[in-house]
């Protein structure tokens, strides 16, 4: 196992929203960095430029996580980049956090081409990846999926993207017990409502349903993304050395 000072996180879709927030907090606590991008290279690079400048090495990958065949180029790639700039042959934490959301006036308007690109991105693309990778992944490390609250609320028209996010939970289950083994902490973490540009940015761009959400959240407020990587980067801490095999909701007590 690397040195807690050497330890490598490889975040997907770390270039913007809360994979960017995430990349960010997980170098604040001394974690070198690897995010992955999908279109957006000049904001992945000035994701790992910040990184820099905090003192942390940091890289950045194109990936495209629904496209399951091109997983091998994308192993390989890692492969060379973690001999060549982080002089080693493994990384210690996955987050998976790349996606996008899906919201459709109803069930029925759902496409077949809608549902299977929901699949392809939050299942399994992330069920093949975590497969392609698991021979880069240091013992001891940890694998952070993300879900969302609306497995254990519903909103009409978010069915789809719900229901791939409750089969990556129930992954997430059985990836901790045949994992545990090699000490690989296998966790997931559902955040409540987030204003990003997510969902092309439907909360933060919509006053009503900040408004909304704020009057059903415990704690009465909207979310910023460091209130979730805060608890990804516990995740990834010798702090959370006991923890595996959970789901984790951060979502302010929305709902209750």
């Amino acid at each position: 196992m690397t040195t807690a000072q050497n330890k490598i996180a490889l975040v997907t879709g770390g270039s913007r929203g809360l994979g960017k927030e995430t990349a960010l907090k997980l170098a604040q606590r001394g974690n070198n960095v690897i995010i992955t991008y999908n279109s957006k290279a000049a904001e992945a690079a000035e994701v790992v430029a910040v990184i820099e400048k905090l003192g942390r090495k940091a890289a950045a990958l194109q990936l495209d996580v629904s496209k399951v065949h091109s997983f091998d180029t994308f192993s390989q790639a890692l492969s060379t980049l973690l001999k060549d700039k982080f002089a080693t042959d493994h990384f210690d934490f996955l987050i998976n956090n790349a996606g996008m959301g899906l919201v459709v006036p109803s069930f029925v308007a759902t496409t077949e081409a809608m549902f299977d690109e929901m699949m392809n991105i939050h299942f399994k693309g992330v069920f093949f990846l975590i497969q392609k990778l698991l021979p880069l992944l240091h013992d001891g490390g940890s694998i952070t999926n993300l879900s969302t609250g609306l497995t254990r609320f519903t909103y009409p028209g978010s069915g789809t993207y719900a229901s791939m996010k409750s089969a990556m939970e129930t992954l997430t289950q059985y990836l901790a017990r045949e994992l545990g083994g090699r000490g690989i902490r296998v966790n997931i973490v559902a955040p409540g409502p987030v204003p990003t540009d997510f969902s092309g940015g439907l909360i933060r761009s919509n006053p009503h349903v900040q408004d909304a959400i704020r009057s059903n959240t415990a704690l009465q407020r909207l979310a910023t993304p460091d209130d979730i990587a805060g608890v990804i980067a516990f995740l990834c801490s010798d702090d959370a050395k006991w923890v595996t095999a959970q789901r984790i909701e951060a979502s302010g007590g929305i709902h209750l």
